[in-house]
């Protein structure tokens, strides 16, 4: 049985789908209130508990044979800091998992997670990442580059479906390896499955690396007309990009994140999604949903 937090959010409702889809038991971990309707009735078992409530992360262990976690506190707001979700909340229950004898600890990282980092957010992934080897469980250490649905959807994508200009932060020539949503759970649900996950650090990008310039032509030959951009130094406020994501961008913008994950796609049987083809699918998507108020 699996043990799933985070089943509420995008990515972990992926996960929760193609492990009931593959007849895996999972339970999932949510908040009273948290709107968990869709896992329970794909047959998902719920149990309520919150990564700041100790006590509730030891019962949710109790007779787990795995962990896996994508909970974070990006969307979040109020007392879910990165202090309180991501540090405490994370280490929390990595130490409940060991004390209930789990099997095997997955943890969502991110790419290029480290220590020195200036961003708190990705200092605590790779504080995280060492303090899931030093507990003496199995573990697995998903590090997906950067969402394409939560950077070229949300920076390129939504401003140009809806007609108006694209901010991009820096010059836009450094060039990564953005990865579809859906492509990280097919990883996740691979590393359940498959015993040639234990105990790696598993770095996952898409099929091809692009710059935010070829985001922008990308999404213009989708779209058939050109995109009107503007440059914002690092740092700087635009409407409509949340802090933890600007400050993100700002720090992608010093280096490139390229890198070939084509070798671990072929090991654990995941498809991966070209940058066109999710454009293609997410205008389609954007465009189903009507103009955005």
């Amino acid at each position: 049985m699996v043990l799933l937090v985070g089943g509420t959010g995008q990515l972990g409702g992926r996960i929760a789908r193609e492990l009931l889809s593959r007849g895996v038991k999972v339970r999932a971990l949510c908040r009273s209130g948290s709107g968990f309707g869709a896992l329970k009735r794909m047959g998902a078992e719920i149990v309520i508990g919150d990564l700041r409530d100790s006590a509730s992360l030891s019962a949710a262990c109790a007779g787990a044979d795995m962990v896996i976690t994508t909970a974070n506190s990006v969307r979040r707001g109020g007392d879910d800091t990165v202090a309180a979700v991501d540090v405490a909340g994370t280490r929390a229950l990595i130490d409940a998992a060991s004390e209930a004898n789990v099997d095997r600890f997955i943890y969502t990282s991110v790419w290029g997670a480290d220590g020195e980092s200036p961003v708190p957010f990705i200092r605590a992934k790779a504080g995280n990442e060492e303090h899931l080897k030093a507990s003496g469980l199995g573990w697995t250490i998903l590090a997906p580059n950067a969402f394409m649905e939560s950077w070229p959807g949300t920076v390129v994508g939504a401003p140009a479906v809806a007609g108006r200009e694209v901010v991009i932060v820096g010059e836009g020539l450094r060039r990564h390896a953005f990865i579809a949503e859906h492509d990280v759970a097919q990883f996740a649900t691979a590393a359940v499955m498959n015993e040639a996950a234990r105990n790696r650090h598993l770095p996952l990008g898409g099929p091809a690396a692009h710059s935010w310039l070829e985001v922008v032509k990308t999404y213009e030959e989708a779209l058939g007309h050109p995109i009107a951009v503007r440059h914002v130094a690092p740092g700087e406020q635009v409407d409509g990009i949340p802090d933890v994501l600007l400050s993100l961008l700002a720090g992608y913008d010093a280096f490139d994140s390229e890198f070939d994950t084509s070798a671990l796609a072929a090991e654990f049987g995941v498809q991966q999604t070209p940058l066109a083809a999710w454009v293609r699918a997410s205008i389609a998507i954007l465009r189903s949903r009507g103009p955005q108020v």
